[in-house]
């Protein structure tokens, strides 16, 4: 049985002293940023400095590769169309030439993903020398990020198209589904990032290129069957669907969009957690335990993505008592110690995990739980299994605060 929580109340005082202990490894070339931003980018700051600019290092010899450098001969579509198949679908031991069967929770590594990969490097690149051309000012930083930007939304000859209609399509039955959506998570941090750049790096017809892509795409995922059925899913893809659209539109400016999305995170996407905090639909499935973890991440970046003054998603909660900061509560005995997950393992990928979840930090910021800061910094910002990183779609937090 799970154990039972009891919230705790954490004074302002004894939060602030938290926060402050969190910021102790904070270095010289960093005190700017404690002094001119707010404290959770101080800490983002200290902490995350040395990784991101260890890491743009690697980046900067390499050059940005969009879908158009990985085609398959399996794709409905055209070179500049995404494709994927999805990822826990087997041939069938009965007929091989019968429609792919489901094996959920086990990926199957013989399925196409060349493209995911491809966006997955971008995810992981772009924002952070985002954040580096942040922290430190060093133009080639931003310069090369811009370059990310070009290739995939601008350029005619690498451009993708902004749909998803040839994603996580089942070999021998469909050429793509509604669930494939949630393979464009990986472009929310970079809509994210392109915020910080474009306006410096980018010309003038550069800027409509990208802000006509992602209007266009925004539309898709609002008004196309795949798109409309994705929106109402009642689990993690409900909730990625949601911050896509939420970020997207941040992006490019449609506030009447971003204001439905806070609408429907209360109305609707709150309804998939149970009054303990926890989501009985993601129990349920074989990996219970990365998919609890995986949406509350999505959740509380949400939450982060449709805030602005007078407008906290964190501070909301439902009349008994569901909110993210609930979710957090439930969740967080279970990432400090893993042992103490009362549910079934994981099928795959146990072992790999909790990794330095957004979760942790924007509810430990927002709830003000200093241990939930403090756990943020002890785990591991950069996992190297594939699946996790699949799941894993918040990098530079430095970008949010």
């Amino acid at each position: 049985m799970p154990v039972k929580l009891q919230r705790c109340r954490v004074s302002r005082r004894l939060f602030c002293a938290g926060l402050t202990a969190a910021l102790t490894e904070v270095t010289t070339s960093s005190m700017f940023a404690a002094v001119t931003a707010t404290p959770g980018y101080a800490l983002v700051a200290s902490v995350d400095r040395k990784r991101i600019l260890r890491a743009v290092e690697q980046y900067l010899p390499l050059a940005p590769q969009t879908i158009t450098a990985f085609p398959s001969d399996r794709n409905p579509g055209g070179s500049h169309d995404f494709f994927s198949e999805a990822d826990y679908f087997w041939p069938n031991p009965a007929d091989p030439d019968e429609p792919y069967i489901n094996i959920d929770g086990k990926s199957n590594p013989a399925n196409f993903q060349g493209h995911r990969k491809a966006m997955i490097a971008l995810s992981v690149h772009m924002p952070a020398l985002t954040a580096a051309w942040r922290l430190t000012g060093t133009r080639a930083y931003g310069e090369h990020a811009a370059a990310h930007l070009r290739a995939w939304f601008a350029d005619p000859s690498t451009r993708m198209n902004p749909n998803l209609e040839f994603s996580q399509g089942v070999r021998n039955k469909t050429t793509g589904r509604s669930y494939g959506i949630i393979d464009t998570l990986h472009l929310v941090e970079v809509a994210r990032a392109a915020r910080f750049i474009k306006e410096e790096f980018l010309s003038p017809d550069e800027r409509k290129a990208l802000d006509a892509w992602f209007r266009e795409y925004l539309h898709w995922l609002q008004t196309s069957t795949k798109g409309i059925t994705e929106g109402a899913a009642t689990n993690n893809h409900g909730v990625c669907w949601a911050l896509q659209v939420a970020e997207f539109a941040r992006l490019v400016e449609d506030e009447d969009t971003r204001e439905a999305m806070r609408v429907r995170y209360k109305r609707d996407l709150l309804n998939q957690m149970a009054v303990d905090g926890s989501f009985p639909r993601e129990l349920a499935r074989t990996k219970p335990y990365s998919y609890s973890i995986f949406n509350l991440d999505v959740m509380a970046t949400l939450c982060k993505s449709l805030g602005e003054p007078g407008k906290d998603s964190f501070s909301f909660a439902t009349g008994d008592g569901r909110s993210v900061c609930k979710g957090m509560a439930f969740l967080f005995p279970y990432l400090e110690d893993k042992q103490r997950w009362p549910y079934p393992k994981d099928v795959e990928h146990f072992d790999f995990l909790p990794v330095r979840a957004p979760s942790l930090l924007f509810c430990g910021l927002a709830c003000s739980r200093p241990e939930y800061l403090a756990l943020w910094k002890r785990l591991d910002p950069d996992p190297t299994d594939p699946e996790i990183i699949r799941n894993y779609p918040i990098r530079q937090p430095l970008l949010w605060l």
